[in-house]
């Protein structure tokens, strides 16, 4: 079972597993819940910006190119152009 240590600061280090186990590490934060029976929980902070690292990327998608994204950009105000162009 893993062990911390409380500082005299009143600080501890998360062990190595339990970081592991929550998916935390430097600069997340962790909430500490002490429930009816007395026991202590200590779940991640929603928000965490490392929880969001590869949300995102995923193997079934395929990326398009620069050129293909500025030609989309470009059909697109092209598009809004003219409609806009219509309505005066």
């Amino acid at each position: 079972m893993p062990r911390a240590t409380v500082t005299s600061k009143g600080q501890i280090t998360l062990p190595k597993d339990i970081r592991t186990h929550l998916g935390v590490g430097a600069g997340d934060r962790v909430e500490f819940r002490i429930t009816p029976n007395g026991t202590v929980t200590v779940t991640p902070q929603e928000g965490s910006a490392r929880r969001l690292f590869g949300f995102l990327c995923r193997s079934d998608l395929t990326g398009i190119s620069v050129e293909a994204m500025d030609s989309a950009v470009a059909d697109t105000l092209a598009n809004d152009l003219e409609r806009t162009r219509g309505e005066l």
